[in-house]
């Protein structure tokens, strides 16, 4: 979510690393960016292989979020053995009387209880307002009428009722699989390349998901479900990462803000796909099969530049710069790259003798930190959360969720047109308070409302998707340089709890009609007015010591457009 994620860190180490070169205003035509402005920022080269990274991150949305309909509840009722025959409708005339109502749908797992001769045939007078008691009522058993002909492992493997907790905990075990794939997925691919990572990733995931389509138990199934998110959830961060590294300074966040629309679109994909094919095991397969072509990657993807030359393989890196200005039909004057190449080895060799002081940051920013984490964990329960309830809307439940994904595009595009004018913290909070606002007007609105309900439920996505995505650029610009990716990670990490959480936040939903709403508004609410007790950073330098940092409020603190003038 938004991506969902989802759910990653990476977006604003790229806004970041924008910001600080042009702070830094690197005029030596040497450096990488310095190369690369001379090659073409976005030329044919990049833009080829841009095109291929779109791919994995659609990949991606299907995988991290497709148990909506893998494991969703169907709407079913019990079977009324004095009124249903084979011929019977999920909605008959005779259900006024035989079943109780919950809110405004039928009870589920519940029947009013007939007052003689249980085991007539139906056929018979017994179908009548008075033999059913309206005051008593009985569980079903195992027997039900379903609406719809969705088909999910709820009747496959008979998960009704009491045993509802087993399919929103899909959704906790999916999450549990990032938060462990993700960082493990980083580690690798820090050394063993971006594009081995991805190919490898994408593939294995694949995999992982077609067992998953011929799975025997639930057991099986959510054992699968965690080995997937555990391989295949660096494909964001991965093809980010590789997306934007060959791409200019100039075109870092507008390439940045592109491909993460790719996820949003994604999930609307998702939707589509899922109301095309209904039953779950031909839904992971048509899914997942076409994603085992993602191992093609290793022989038609570049590797990532940076990381060549982070591991110091600056032959290999020079040769893939040559080729892309060949591309771009540019030139790159040898002494240039020769250039580039001393001042890797150099930075190199200096990296080895630097010690990042996380700890004494951890104790001076310790509050700002603890805020950062619950703004993170907020996000992830609460953008995660919104796309989990979107399937249980008045209305197509399939419609609603395609309009999910859609509306997170504008939600993206937005923070791009606000945070310069209004400022980071004012953005962040407005569009937070936004959110919580849609979702309390939510329960006071109701069900007899759905046209209302469902602009109300866009409105608060795309709120909470704008407010995301100010928080990948705010949070890499409140910390300084030397700890800024141990400290963004760290926020990330912790936040990703809230993502494990939100598959369960549909259960509150049994109390409650309007629980879950409830719970995002106050979350949202809370940590929106706390983000003002954070520094603003618009138009500042970002912090490269810990003191700077420390001032971001002060005054005299430098200002970035008094040095890019």
């Amino acid at each position: 979510m938004t991506a969902e994620i989802t759910n990653h860190t990476l977006p604003t180490a790229s806004g970041g690393e924008q910001v600080e070169a042009n702070n830094k205003k690197v005029e030596d035509d040497c450096t990488l960016d310095g190369i690369l402005v001379r090659i073409g920022q976005f030329g044919r080269f990049q833009l080829f292989n841009y095109v291929l990274l779109c791919i994995p991150m659609i990949f991606n949305a299907f995988f991290s979020i497709s148990y909506v309909f893998t494991a969703s509840t169907v709407v079913h009722r019990c079977n009324v053995t004095q009124c249903d025959s084979s011929a019977s409708a999920y909605n008959e005339p005779w259900l006024n009387y035989t079943i109780p109502m919950k809110g405004s749908s039928y009870e589920q797992c519940a029947r009013f209880v007939a007052t003689n001769n249980a085991d007539a045939d139906p056929s018979s007078e017994f179908c009548t307002p008075a033999n059913f008691s309206q005051n008593v009522t009985e569980k079903c058993g195992n027997d039900f009428k379903f609406r719809d002909e969705e088909y999910t492992i709820s009747n496959e493997f008979s998960i009704f009722c009491s045993d509802i907790w087993m399919l929103t905990m899909v959704g906790t075990v999916n999450n549990i699989g990032q938060f462990v794939g993700i960082p493990v997925g980083g580690f690798f691919a820090d050394r063993l390349g971006r594009r081995t990572m991805l190919a490898v990733g994408g593939f294995l995931s694949a995999i992982m998901g077609l067992l998953r389509s011929i799975s025997s138990s639930y057991y099986m199934f959510i054992v699968f479900e965690f080995v997937d998110m555990a391989v295949g959830s660096t494909l964001f961060p991965t093809a980010f990462l590789l997306a934007i590294e060959l791409v200019g300074p100039k075109r870092r966040v507008a390439a940045a803000t592109i491909i993460t629309i790719f996820y949003s679109l994604g999930e609307a994909l998702l939707g589509v796909l899922a109301q095309q094919f209904q039953n779950w095991r031909n839904l992971l397969r048509v899914l997942y099969a076409p994603a085992i072509l993602q191992i093609l990657f290793l022989f038609i993807l570049p590797e990532s530049v940076r990381w060549l030359l982070s591991q110091g393989k600056e032959e290999e890196a020079t040769r893939i710069l040559k080729r892309a200005a060949r591309i771009n039909k540019r030139e790159i004057p040898e002494e240039d790259l020769k250039a580039l190449v001393e001042e890797n080895q150099a930075k190199l060799e200096e990296a080895r003798e630097s010690h990042y002081p996380i700890v004494k940051a951890l104790k001076m920013f310790r509050w700002r930190i603890l805020n950062c984490c619950l703004c993170w964990f907020t996000h992830t329960l609460v953008a995660l959360g919104l796309s989990l309830t979107s399937v249980t809307l008045g209305g197509n439940k399939y419609t609603n969720f395609q309009l999910n994904g859609v509306i997170q595009v504008p939600g993206l595009i937005l923070p791009l047109v606000i945070m310069d004018r209004i400022g980071r913290r004012y953005s962040l909070c407005g569009s937070m308070l936004l959110c919580a606002l849609c979702m309390g007007i939510t329960a006071l609105v109701g069900r007899n409302h759905a046209a209302a309900e469902l602009v109300l439920f866009l409105i608060g996505k795309l709120a909470i998707t704008c407010s995301f995505q100010i928080l990948y650029f705010f949070t890499s610009e409140i910390f300084p340089t030397n700890v800024r990716n141990s400290l963004l990670s760290f926020c990330s990490m912790v936040g990703r709890i809230g993502s494990m959480l939100a598959p369960q936040a549909p259960l509150l939903a049994n109390y409650y009609e309007y629980a879950p709403q409830i719970l995002f508004a106050i979350f949202a609410l809370i940590s929106g007015t706390l983000t003002l007790l954070f520094p603003e950073t618009t138009d500042k330098v970002l912090p490269t010591t810990l003191q700077d940092a420390e001032h971001l409020n002060d005054k005299n603190h430098k200002n970035a457009k008094n040095i890019t003038e």
